[in-house]
Order: C-alpha cells, then structure tokens, then sequence
C-alpha cells in the first residue's frame, strides 16, 4: 500500500472535509506543510499580517458561511498568538480546527526554540485540543477534529502537530466515518418536556420568548419566525440572538440586558412565562441573577446541557438544537391570547422610545440611518465598544442582513479582520465592518491583507478620539475622571489651559491611502450619503471611511452596576 507523509495527509485530509480557504502563517515547524499547500489548487491560502487576526478572519468565515473555519500557525508566538481568537470562538460557539506547528517529538520539554505547550495552554478555551503522538493517529485525529468542532455545540479544536510525526511515511488512507466514545451529541428533542413547554407557554397571559444566539448559530430564524407568528407571542433577543427575527418584525420587541431597550427590559421583568432558546443567561443579560425575571416560568431550550441552569434556574429544561426543536414547535404552537400584553408592551415602547440626541455635526445615528437605507443585504461586522452597542441597537437585521461580533469574550480587535473573513467567505455580499478608533487600530495591519486580496470591505470608524465604553463608566461612575482612555492626548490626560491641541494619531485616511486602500473623512452629517456611495463603486478593495464623532455621545439606556433590569439609566 502506498505510503506518504504526515504533511501530504493534512493536506489531503483538508480536500476531504471540502476546505475552500485556510488561513495561515508560516514558520519553522509548519514549513513542510506550507509546502504541500503550494503543489496543489483546490485550497485557496489566506496569509493575513498577524495570527490574531488570522484566526478572527476564520472564525467570521466560519460564522457567515457556516462552514468550519481553518487555520494554520507554527510553534511557539504563533501557536500563543491565536489564544484571543481561540476563546472568542469558543465563548461564541463557532466551529474552528486550528493546527498549530510543534518541535520533535524528542525535544518537547526541553524548552527548545519555539517550543510551548499550546495544548495545556488553551485547554479551556478549547472545545478539545490534541498533541499528535503518532503517525497512525494523524488521519483519525483530523478526522474526529472536524467532527467535534461542527457539531452539538459548535466550538474551536486544536491540534498539535510535531515536525517529526508530520516527516513521517504512513498510510495513505483517510478515514469516512468518526465514532468517538464518550462523545455523542444530543439533537434529538424530548417531545413531552416540548410539549409540557407548550402547555405552559398556551396558558400564560404575558408570555414572551427570550432568542439568543444559539437560533443564529443553527440557522432556524425562518422556523422561529413561523413559531412566533403562529403563536403571537412577543420576542426579545440577546445582542448575539439580534436577527433571529428580522427587527422590523411588529412582535420584535429589542435586545434585553445592560443596554437593551427600555420595553424588552420591562417585558422580561413582567413576562409570567420567558421561553428562552439558545442563550447562556450571562450578567450582560440578567443583572442581578435572583431578581432576573421574577414572576415568570422559565423555559430554557439549548444544546449544551451545561448552560441550562448554570446561572438562571430553570423550571422546563430542554437539551436540543434549536433548530430541531423549532421544527417540532411548528407542529403543535398554537395562537397565544396576547393582545393585551402587546398593549402593555407598546405603551413601555412609546414611554422611553430607543433613541439618541440629534446634535452635533455628525452622530452615530446618522451613519446608522445610512446603513439601513442604502444596504438592503449585507454582513455588519463590529468591533467592541459603544459602537457595538449602538449597532446592535439602530442597525436593521432583516433576512438578507446578517451582524456577527464578539459577544462573550468582547475582544476588541475582532471587526476588521472579522470583515476580512466574511467578505472571502461571502464575495457578492456587501461586507460593513463598524469600529472604534480604539479597536481599530488593534489589527490594522490588516489593510494589507485587505488589498492584497482585493477586497471591498467597507471599514466605518468612530473617531471619538476616546476608549469611548470605558469613558462612559468613567464620565458617569469615575467623576470623569478619565484615566487611560484619551487616545489623542494620552493615558493620564489632564486638560489644561492653554495646552496645545495635538493631532490625532494616526491619520486613518492618510494610513488607508499608505496601503493603497481608499480614505475618506466625514466630519458633518449631509456628507454620509455620499461618502457610502463612494465606497460602494471601490469594487476592488477596502474603503475606509472615518467619522468624526462627538466624544460625549453615550449609549443609552444602561443597567446600573450590580442594578436590576428596571435600574435603567435613561439618559444623562
């Protein structure tokens, strides 16, 4: 039988699982791999500026195609640089199979160059992570790899890979089918805890289901929409579940939670039933965990049984995937009496409206507003900051509008490359990406990658010239005291009279340009129609556009620190 290399199986093995893109960066222990990669056409290479940025690109790719993103990094800082990545994956659910570069086998603890025990390292943070001990195991271990990654709860997996194993001969055979003991994820949906669930939800008067991100994940936004309009209940969303049901739905109420609106928050402390799928009930949600939902039966739909009842108790646990038991919910919902909790709800609506302030030359709103009238598709990609908040509440997801960010881990830095990813992974569909100056410039570089690839992302960032979601605790908790968060004058910044005005640093349009991507500047509001249009006709790369934002706009409403869900900072 026909023997070959550890490094002509990776690379066959990936042809196998139908890998269109890998994103990876070379180096010592992965250069044979690298090699293998150049004698064949089926995969198409992605080479970004920095690992961190390599793995935020796959994972959007991973998010926005639903397919399982691919990486490759070499040993030691490079296997070290997709930690951040790797969390973020893993806090937000997305399929990854990241294969990092190891020395010998024979030099692994003897502190040899670029060695590191990347396997401890990310062992919580990953959904598994493997050392490849032998040649024979390399197929299966691949294999198994691709399996658990993309299936029951999606996450990231990590496998090491020694130079020596990947040298050696061995069988030239991949394996067809996994079957791993001790691993076998649940799907399946118990039908009489659903329909006890049912029964609950049919005999509430205030009824409201709670959507996270586990229905994106799943992609069952069409069933749950079927489920919601057959039963008239109303539907509140995490900041990940946003889109679940297109947000110009009239049952679509808004995101709950430290920044939600005032009626979704009102509506989870009144509801007398919360149907939640798909969500974790994280302090972002809840406040405080013992007054969360107080008067409500709660219902708990998710495919990680280690979610349920983790922080929220729960009193119907249901473990499934949310699009399995949406299809089983379509079949015995019926018509919920609502009409007088949805009155109740609109008049909470009509009360405190979700709105901003117009002053200024030019305010969030604006771009917002833009977004929503020029693009009736596209995938919205946010860093983390004031800026994701503010997206998640005024950007419109309707089905043929997708936002993706990091949600759990809020890692700044992620937007950029995310955008990168979801446009490779997503070329007909215009891809935004929504920034800060702050998060911006955590993975710039990536204009290059960007340009290389040809790229037409478009790259909107809020120049506040402030850490603006710090600044906010700090003008409103800190006695505007704002230590480290101006990004024009420095950390310990204290104005006096007088003192000359610098320049920004850097020059977003100015370092646009330097990569050979276009930069425009937006200083008043009549300017952001045309600026959009502008870079809608860059077809052949990314456009960045900075707009020069007010650094006393906030985002409102916002939950006390240790508050409850009713303890709403309105407006200042």
């Amino acid at each position: 039988m026909k023997q070959i290399s550890g490094n002509k199986l990776l690379v066959k093995a990936l042809k196998e699982e139908g890998v269109e893109y890998l994103f990876g960066y070379p180096g010592a222990c992965t250069i044979d791999i690298s090699d293998e990669l150049y004698k064949q056409d089926d995969i198409t290479i992605i080479l970004p500026r920095h690992e961190q940025a390599l793995v935020h690109a796959a994972d959007a790719y991973a998010r926005t195609t639903g397919k399982v993103g691919v990486c490759l990094v070499t040993s030691g800082p490079g296997a070290t640089n997709l930690v951040t990545g790797l969390a973020t994956a893993n806090y937000d659910s997305v399929p990854l199979v990241c294969f990092t570069g190891q020395v010998a086998r024979n030099l692994i603890g003897n502190d040899a160059f670029q060695e590191v025990d990347i396997v401890g390292i990310t062992r919580s943070i990953t959904k598994y992570g493997v050392t490849v001990r032998r040649r024979e195991d390399l197929g299966r271990i691949i294999k198994e790899a691709f399996y658990i990654a993309s299936t029951g709860r999606p996450g990231p997996v990590l496998i090491d890979l020694p130079k020596d194993v990947m040298a050696e001969l061995g069988s030239a055979e991949y394996p067809k089918s996994v079957n791993i003991r001790g691993y076998k994820p649940n799907t399946n949906v118990h039908i009489g805890q659903l329909k006890r669930a049912i029964k609950t939800l049919n005999k509430a008067k205030r009824p409201l289901f709670l959507a996270g991100g586990g229905v994106n994940i799943a992609r069952a936004n069409q069933l749950f929409r079927q489920v919601v309009e057959k039963t008239n209940v109303p539907v509140v969303t995490t900041v990940m579940g946003r889109g679940a049901i297109p947000t110009d739905h009239p049952l679509f109420i808004g995101n709950l939670g430290m920044h939600g609106s005032y009626a979704a928050n009102m509506a989870v402390s009144n509801c007398d039933v919360l149907f939640s799928i798909g969500t974790r009930f994280n302090d972002r949600i809840t406040g405080k965990l013992h007054e969360f939902a107080p008067n409500a039966q709660i219902i708990h739909i998710d495919i990680d049984t280690a979610s349920i009842s983790r922080n929220i108790h729960v009193d119907i646990p249901i473990v499934a995937d949310a699009k399995e038991a949406l299809e089983k919910m379509n079949e015995y919902v019926e018509n919920c009496t609502t009409k007088k909790w949805l009155n109740e709800i609109q008049d909470w609506k009509e009360e405190h409206p979700l709105t901003m302030r117009q002053g200024a030359p030019l305010g969030p709103l604006d771009v917002f507003g833009e977004i929503n009238r020029q693009f009736d598709t596209a995938i919205i990609v946010t860093d983390v900051g004031q800026h994701q908040m503010l997206t998640s509440q005024y950007v419109e997801i309707t089905e043929k509008k997708q936002l993706i960010m990091s949600g759990g881990l809020g890692t700044m830095g992620y937007g950029f490359p995310g955008g990168i990813g979801a446009q490779i992974g997503n070329p007909d569909k215009p891809v935004i990406v929504i920034s800060g100056d702050g998060g911006m410039q955590m993975n710039i570089q990536e204009f290059a990658t960007a340009v290389l690839e040809e790229l037409p992302v478009i790259i909107c960032v809020f120049n506040n010239e402030y850490l603006g979601m710090v600044r906010q605790w700090q003008k409103l908790f800190y006695g505007k005291r704002y230590s480290m968060t101006n990004l024009k004058y420095g950390a310990l910044y204290r104005r006096s009279e007088g003192q000359e005005m610098p320049a920004y640093t850097p020059d977003f349009v100015k370092l646009a340009e330097s990569y050979g991507a276009k930069g425009i500047r937006v200083m008043n509001r009549e300017d952001v129609p045309a600026a959009f249009e502008e870079a809608r006709k860059n077809t052949k790369g990314p456009t960045l556009i900075e707009f020069i934002i007010d650094p006393e706009e906030m985002v409102y409403p916002m939950i006390k620190p240790g508050g409850t869900l009713e303890d709403m900072i309105l407006d200042c």
